[in-house]
Order: structure tokens, then C-alpha cells, then sequence
């Protein structure tokens, strides 16, 4: 079929095949931190978007590089992303008429800083990184006009050809470093997150609103019939945390009066509502449940989640050729436009 690509998280043992098995090693501990890669897996890697050997190794030094800052996902993607639309993530030795100065992955000029640091891939992506953290509002800028501000680049639009690879290449090399790190067990602080997220544009709804149930929470309201399973909203936040923009487009159905599906039966409404979220998108590309982005939230979250909880789509992904053995989820069938998760069948609390 050939959409799904290598999505391997060697540190965590997660391994995508196309007609293969989906494996997550059971042994491996949850490390706290943010996503990271290695270098030398990163070279011996398959391909990822057309990119391999020391293009990945490349990436890799970008990637840990944002790592070292205390930068997410987002910016990471946008480092590799610049990198592809400079220099192919080839480390140039030279530069072109326009910058004849111009060295490196960047395609930094003298101005930037000596010619050994612009030589020096992981320093190279420092610079970068420093420059567009100094950039007011960067992070609701698209990735490429965000680039283009960082690289004074004249054309808005040069990089944008390149985010969908970043992408498909900061999935591939990065493992599950997030865990349930930094993500507490109290609701009220989790919704105001969520809150926040949502306020910056990074968490959005569809019609009807579900995102009050997670307003009300936040206030310290409590509606009747509209409260939100704690571990749902610790998923949530691990999502936004993760992807940056997060799409949901239902939670608690009892309390918007939803009989969709299952009805009354659904993991939307049992028990009071709130124990299911349904993403229709992460990292602004929608979902069928079989997509990299859907596969990557799943690789994610199976090793944190209690057992029990459950993951919908596995027709959709029967149907693209992907297999899962999955620790502590159960999969089971869903239409085809979104990724459901449910905790209302397990009392037991996430992983930490």
C-alpha cells in the first residue's frame, strides 16, 4: 500500500509494518522527558519521506536539540522541517549566489555565528531554535511563515512543502518520551490546561460544544450529567502536549443529548457520560484511525493507559494492513472519520 511508513520508536520497541504486526515492548519503563532521538538508530533507519542515512542522523541532532531546550514536538518539527527546505538536511559546505556565506543544515550566514558552529549540525539547530523561541507568537504562525520570520526568508510559503515529511520524520525517529509525565491526577487543574490550550487555538470543538464540559470543570463547576472522566482529560493533555493542535469533537454525549451509535450504551454516556473522547485531528491533519498521526497517539498512550481502556478503528486499520499487539488497550471496530478512546470500562487509574 505504501502509506504507512516506518513509524519506529526504537527506545520503546514500537515497530509499524505494512501486512506486519504492530509490536510494544511490555518490558520497557515510561521515561520522563521530552522526546528525543538517537543519532546512530537514526542512521541505520529505513527511509522516512525520502530521507536516510546521515539525512536522519541529521534530523536526529535537530530533534535532541529542541530536546535540550525544553522545546516540544511543534518546535521540533518546525527545526527539521526549515532544515529539509535549506539543505535537503544535508550538511552543506557551501552557499549560493543569493548566500554565498551560507553553511550547514540552516543555511546560516556568517552572521549567525562562527563557521564551526553553523558546520556543527546539533549547535546549527541551537541557533536556529534560539532565534525562533525570540519570535512573538510564533507557535500560532503557521510552521512555514514561523520559519520563513526565523530564516528572513522572503517567500511565506517555501517551507510549507516540507512540514507533512518533518512530520512523518520526527514520528519515525522519536520515542514515547512523554509517558504520563508532568500530567497530574487532579481534574481541575488538567481542564484549566485544557482551557488555556483551547483559548491559543491549540484545542478546538465542533457542533455541539463539548468544550464547556472541560470550561466548567476548570471553574470548579459541577453540571450534572456533564463531568469528565479525570483520565480522559489526562489523555487530552497528553495530546495537546504532544501534537500542539488537538481536534475533539465528542466527550460527554449525555450531557449534549447525543444518541449517536450505541445510544444510551455508549462509553459517551454510560455511567454518567465523560469516560470517551473522540479526536477528529492532530497536528491539524484529520484522522481515520489508521493514519500516522492516530498511530503515533496509540503508540503513545498504550504503555500508560490502564488495562481495559479501549481504542476504536482496528477495522480501519485491518483494512490499511496494520496489526497491533497492543499492552493494555482492547481495539475494537469504529467508523473511519475520527480516533475514539475510552476509559468507562476499568476503574483502574493511568499508568505513571
Amino acid at each position: 500500500m505504501g502509506l504507512v511508513k516506518l513509524l519506529a520508536a526504537s527506545v520503546t520497541g514500537l515497530l509499524l509494518t505494512v501486512g506486519g504486526t504492530v509490536a510494544l515492548s511490555s518490558g520497557t519503563g515510561i521515561t520522563c522527558g521530552l522526546t528525543a532521538a538517537s543519532r546512530a538508530d537514526a542512521t541505520q533507519h529505513p527511509a522516512v519521506a525520502g530521507y536516510s542515512g546521515d539525512q536522519l542522523a541529521n534530523a536526529a541532532d535537530i530533534i535532541n536539540a529542541g530536546a535540550q531546550l525544553g522545546l516540544t514536538a511543534q518546535a521540533q518539527t518546525l527545526g527539521v522541517m526549515t532544515a529539509m527546505g535549506e539543505s535537503s538536511l544535508v550538511n552543506l559546505d557551501h552557499g549560493d549566489t543569493a548566500g554565498p556565506d551560507s553553511r550547514g543544515l540552516f543555511q546560516q550566514r556568517a552572521t549567525w555565528g562562527s563557521l564551526a558552529e553553523r558546520m556543527d549540525p546539533a549547535t546549527s539547530a541551537r541557533l536556529f531554535f534560539q532565534r525562533l523561541t525570540a519570535l512573538t507568537g510564533w507557535e500560532k504562525m503557521t510552521p512555514s511563515a514561523a520559519a520563513s520570520a526565523v530564516q528572513i526568508n522572503a517567500d511565506p510559503e517555501h517551507y510549507a512543502p516540507f512540514f507533512v515529511p518533518a512530520t512523518d520524520v520526527v514520528t519515525a525517529l522519536t520515542a514515547s518520551a512523554a509517558g504520563a509525565c508532568g500530567v497530574g491526577g487532579d481534574a481541575v487543574a488538567l481542564a484549566q490546561q485544557l482551557v488555556t490550550a483551547a483559548d491559543n487555538g491549540q484545542l478546538r470543538g465542533l457542533v455541539p460544544d463539548h468544550l464547556k464540559e472541560i470550561r466548567w470543570i476548570a471553574s470548579g463547576q459541577t453540571v450534572p450529567d456533564c463531568g469528565i472522566d479525570t483520565r480522559i482529560l489526562q489523555v487530552m493533555v497528553l495530546a495537546v502536549n504532544q501534537f500542539h493542535q488537538v481536534g475533539v469533537s465528542d466527550i460527554n454525549r449525555k450531557c449534549t443529548g447525543q444518541l449517536l451509535g450505541a445510544g444510551t450504551q455508549s462509553s459517551h454516556w454510560i455511567n454518567g457520560g465523560g469516560g470517551a473522547v473522540d479526536f477528529y485531528s492532530l497536528g491539524g491533519r484529520s484522522l481515520t484511525g489508521a493514519d500516522g498521526q492516530s498511530l503515533r497517539l496509540i503508540g503513545l498512550l498504550d504503555p500508560v493507559m490502564p488495562t481495559g481502556a479501549r481504542i476504536g478503528q482496528a477495522d480501519c486499520r485491518r483494512e490499511a494492513g496494520i496489526n497491533m499487539a497492543l499492552v493494555h488497550f482492547t481495539q475494537f471496530d469504529d467508523t473511519c472519520n475520527h480516533l475514539h478512546l475510552d476509559v468507562a470500562f476499568t476503574d483502574d487509574p493511568m499508568i505513571r
